[in-house]
């Protein structure tokens, strides 16, 4: 793993972070850690609704449905 040191940051700026880490519930390490991941950890994907179902059940992925052969309705009723 690499490290990386940030010079001249903004004291305001290290008391946000101090202060959104411990509201998370981790190390200020770690929020930043968790920040960059979120910044440019999947940068280029797009993830729209569509491309989330297609990712979990097309059919190359193992889901291939068959579908079932339609009938035709009832009738409908007569109010004669």
């Amino acid at each position: 793993m690499a490290n990386i040191t940030i010079r001249n940051l903004d004291d305001d700026i290290r008391t946000r972070l101090r202060v959104r880490a411990a509201g998370n519930g981790h190390s200020m390490e770690e929020e930043v850690r968790q920040i960059l991941r979120k910044a440019v950890g999947r940068a280029g994907r797009s993830r729209d609704l569509t491309s989330i179902i297609r990712s979990h059940f097309g059919p190359t992925n193992g889901v291939d449905l068959e579908l079932p052969p339609r009938e035709s309705g009832r009738e409908p009723p007569s109010f004669e």
